[in-house]
């Protein structure tokens, strides 16, 4: 999806938020910020990208001034611990419910709720995850989903951010008790906001699950541009019967491309914004499931 007016002031205020949450002088993010509304897109001046275009060269100028490539770690492992503290809960739902996969589903969707922006202990995360419980999904989507694992042997999953990957493993152990099924999961090769890379997927145990790979991608890119993805990705993408793409910035850059896929794609999200309600007709902050299959 390309950039909306909606989204210039979506990344301002995720930039200040950004800025205030780092060891940064008031001098230093006046003069960073005063950088980024420098950006062209977020001056109006270039529509033709992505918000994780966008937020790619936001996080550029963030790193470059600290001399950090990976300024979030410590809040990423926070948040892997503290959806790992809610676990047994979260497992508990889905092993009591009548349709263990449409739960395990709709949790793995609700965990992009997740905002590593604002802090959030254990109780504010099972209260937005329980609050959200009752929101269904759409039943036809669902049903193609499920029948779309159903014919699977192989899906690539495409990470999104720390915390909710603990959700990613919760769906994928209920998917694999059900079907054969292998997933391959795509994580960032550089550190891009509290997005997924190697490092946290293996801290909670999501290289026991799947054959974990890093994307290739050479920056900050809180999203997946697959132009930028390495051969490696690209390799398993050709072996592969279904593409899982989970939160916004994946969706707003493989949208763009989801023609060329070799396979079906499912997008899982949640609706965070006006352009999101306008695309699937979502209210904001329902979970979104939506199967693309590439037009003949």
């Amino acid at each position: 999806m390309l950039l909306k007016p909606d989204c210039i002031p979506c990344v301002l205020n995720m930039s200040i938020s950004v800025l205030r949450r780092l060891p940064l002088d008031e001098d230093t993010v006046k003069n960073l910020y005063t950088e980024i509304l420098e950006i062209p897109s977020l001056q109006g001046r270039s529509w033709n990208t992505t918000s994780v275009h966008v937020i790619e060269e936001v996080m550029k100028k963030i790193h470059r001034t600290l001399n950090d490539r990976d300024p979030f770690a410590s809040e990423k492992d926070r948040q892997n611990r503290v959806v790992e503290a809610l676990y047994p809960q979260l497992k508990s739902w889905v092993e009591s419910s009548t349709n263990p996969l449409y739960t395990a589903a709709k949790l793995a969707i609700l965990g992009n709720a997740i905002d590593f922006m604002v802090p959030q202990n254990t109780a504010d995360i099972e209260k937005s995850i329980r609050d959200k419980l009752d929101f269904p999904l759409d039943q036809g989507e669902y049903e193609k989903f499920e029948n779309n694992l159903k014919n699977s042997k192989r899906v690539l999953y495409f990470s999104d951010n720390c915390g909710e990957v603990v959700l990613d493993r919760l769906f994928m152990e209920t998917v694999k008790g059900l079907f054969d099924i292998e997933f391959v999961l795509v994580v960032k090769s550089v550190p891009a906001m509290n997005d997924v890379t190697w490092k946290e997927a293996q801290a909670v145990g999501m290289d026991g699950l799947a054959t974990v790979i890093e994307n290739g991608i050479q920056g900050p890119v809180p999203g997946t541009i697959l132009a930028r993805c390495s051969d490696t990705v690209k390799e398993w993408m050709d072996k592969t019967d279904l593409f899982i793409s989970k939160g916004g910035g994946n969706f707003d850059t493989l949208d763009e491309e989801k023609e060329a896929l070799p396979k079906p794609i499912v997008f899982m999200l949640l609706s965070k914004c006006h352009p999101y309600f306008k695309t699937f007709g979502v209210e904001v902050n329902r979970p979104i499931l939506y199967n693309h299959v590439k037009s003949r």
